[in-house]
């Protein structure tokens, strides 16, 4: 693969760039810098002069146009996307590497510069294609990566990968057997499994596969309102009394955002109070139920959480679930990040209760790194998802097919068009089995508790849920200090502070968390800045900002782990 040093943008090793580096004319077309090297990117041998047939197909002369369904573009589309594969796989290899960087960060306006990314009515040759393929590998964030932990959605299977490769070639659609006969029976067959995870009775009830978690709670809710007022599918919202949904304080925004986007509204959402590790407190939601039924609302839904965003907190079930059904209330589960805990032994007792649930979000893309997207709502009723969701459109669901019409899916369905979200989870789970998902798991689990265990008593570091000191802010900048027993990460999920040395005793407490509040984002940036690696952090109710660790990257190793412990005194010991 071609060394392009053309691609090289502000400071070196990440320094810090104003993002306004003098820039010819010729880079700001973008004919300068890119077409420098065009010639290296047809081929990757050493022979001079070149004779392979990438040279000598000429890709500076070809279109797309030239590449099939031409009547003679085999050759040509076989020797293009073999370049284009060539590209991927270096790409996938140095993803790996730890001397690479996680990102090469610039700023908005000097990426903007520094290509020319304008669409334009002429066509652009195969070699600018080429060109333009490196350039966004170059600056995409290598989520491959072992010291990525930015996100739950971290690493890369090759496997998954191949099966994601494999859907787009086949590109079809999921909403009928006709078009997708494969790929429906493998939802089918899938979906049977998760459910008999989950622990309902033989696999029975129903599910889909959604474009993220955030949607597959809006379906839960969307079916919770159906099953209880079945009028309002074409009535609508006029046609049923007040409806209240509660979730807890630390559940994930889609709650709010769904119930926005069914008619329900952002305020007839009550937000539970959590308990000092983040759970919903039953005992609250109880209160809140009764509460909003003594000013005649009618409460539909509850969304209980399995491993929140930022805490990784897990909601106790068992007890939301006899509330539930006191009051005849939908439960569900969001478990998007933490649903995936069911395929270990270890740690699947954290979700005790969920078989009792009415539905369940659950996201393979995250603890299970399947790659984006895989999001599968379950629903423990079956036939409810078709009778809520089914429009009878006659030029896809023709009632006169010679196969049983159960298959086609697409009516259970929002959308009409669907990705093939499937084929990824089914081979991975083909080649790993389920006790290669369960060590997967367990490893990630393992390396948080490590990670813990590594920064609990060291010098500069506290620890959001346990350690000496529990750093909150009230609205006007006053401070408490909370003391508090030691309380081990309940997911991958670790939070600390990382006080410089100059914090470590100044007894103004006021000043203190002012100042510790910008110590994360100035970590954060310094870590793009450099590229080594990459953590979240935030503020969280009170508290002033932390990091959150978490990890879902099969690739991280202890190592890692010890690497950004180091990385991050590096980084701030002079704050």
């Amino acid at each position: 693969m071609a060394s392009h040093a053309f691609w090289s943008l502000g400071a070196e090793n990440g320094g810090e760039s104003d993002g306004q580096s003098p820039i010819t004319e010729v880079e700001k077309s973008g004919d300068g810098a890119e077409k420098r090297d065009a010639e290296s990117l047809n081929c990757n041998c050493s022979t001079k002069p070149c004779k392979c047939s990438k040279t000598n197909l000429g890709f500076s002369e070809l279109y797309s146009r030239d590449l099939l369904p031409a009547l003679d573009g085999d050759l040509k589309t076989m020797t293009f996307l073999q370049e284009v594969v060539d590209i991927l796989l270096a790409y996938i290899v140095e993803s790996f590497d730890r001397s690479t960087k996680v990102i090469d960060f610039h700023y908005p306006n000097e990426l903007l510069q520094r290509n020319n990314w304008e669409l334009s009515d002429e066509p652009e040759t195969l070699d600018d294609i080429l060109i333009s393929c490196r350039a966004t590998l170059k600056y995409a964030i290598k989520t491959a990566h072992p010291r990525y932990f930015n996100q739950l959605s971290t690493g890369l299977d090759m496997v998954g990968l191949a099966a994601d490769w494999l859907t787009s070639t086949a590109n079809t659609n999921m909403f009928t057997y006709e078009v997708a006969p494969v790929f429906v029976l493998l939802e089918y067959v899938t979906l049977k499994k998760m459910r008999e995870i989950i622990g309902w009775e033989d696999g029975r009830g129903d599910g889909i596969f959604s474009p993220g978690g955030a949607i597959s709670n809006m379906y839960a809710m969307l079916l919770a309102r159906y099953k209880m007022f079945p009028e309002v599918k074409e009535k609508g919202m006029s046609s049923v009394p007040k409806l209240v949904a509660f979730t807890s304080e630390n559940s994930h925004f889609s709650i709010k955002k769904g119930a926005a986007a069914l008619g329900i509204g952002t305020e007839s959402v009550i937000c539970i109070k959590a308990d000092e590790r983040g759970k919903l407190i039953p005992s609250d939601l109880e209160r809140r139920i009764v509460e909003a039924k003594q000013k005649g609302f009618v409460p539909f839904f509850v969304s209980a959480t399995a491993g929140t965003t930022v805490y990784g907190a897990f909601d106790p079930l068992i007890a939301i679930s006899d509330i539930c059904k006191k009051y005849n209330i939908w439960m569900h589960v969001d478990g998007a990040w933490g649903g995936s805990l069911l395929m270990s032994r270890k740690h699947r007792w954290k979700l005790n209760g969920v078989e009792r649930a009415n539905s369940m979000t659950w996201n393979p893309h995250k603890m299970m790194a399947v790659p984006l997207q895989c999001s599968a709502l379950l629903v423990r009723e079956e036939g409810l998802m078709q009778s809520c969701n089914q429009m009878q459109a006659c030029y896809l669901f023709q009632q006169d097919k010679q196969y049983d019409l159960s298959y086609d899916t697409g009516d259970k369905a929002l959308q009409c068009g669907r990705h093939v979200d499937i084929f990824k989870l089914w081979l991975m789970w083909r080649a790993k089995g389920t006790i290669g998902f369960e060590a997967q798991i367990d490893k990630c689990l393992e390396l948080s508790e490590y990670l813990y265990n590594k920064i609990k008593d060291r010098e500069g570091y506290e620890m959001v849920f346990d350690g000496k000191a529990n750093y909150t802010a009230a609205p006007k900048v006053t401070a408490t200090i909370i003391v508090i027993t030691r309380l081990p990460p309940q997911h991958t999920n670790v939070c600390f502070w990382y006080l410089p040395p100059s914090l470590r005793y100044v007894e103004d407490k006021v000043e203190k968390m002012k100042r510790l509040h910008k110590v994360a984002p100035t970590i954060k940036a310094r870590m793009m800045e450099y590229g080594t690696t990459m953590v979240s952090y935030q503020p969280q109710g009170d508290k002033v900002n932390f990091f959150r660790m978490v990890i879902s990257n099969p690739a991280a190793t202890f190592e890692d782990i010890d690497f950004l412990i180091e990385e991050i005194e590096r980084l701030g010991q002079d704050l």
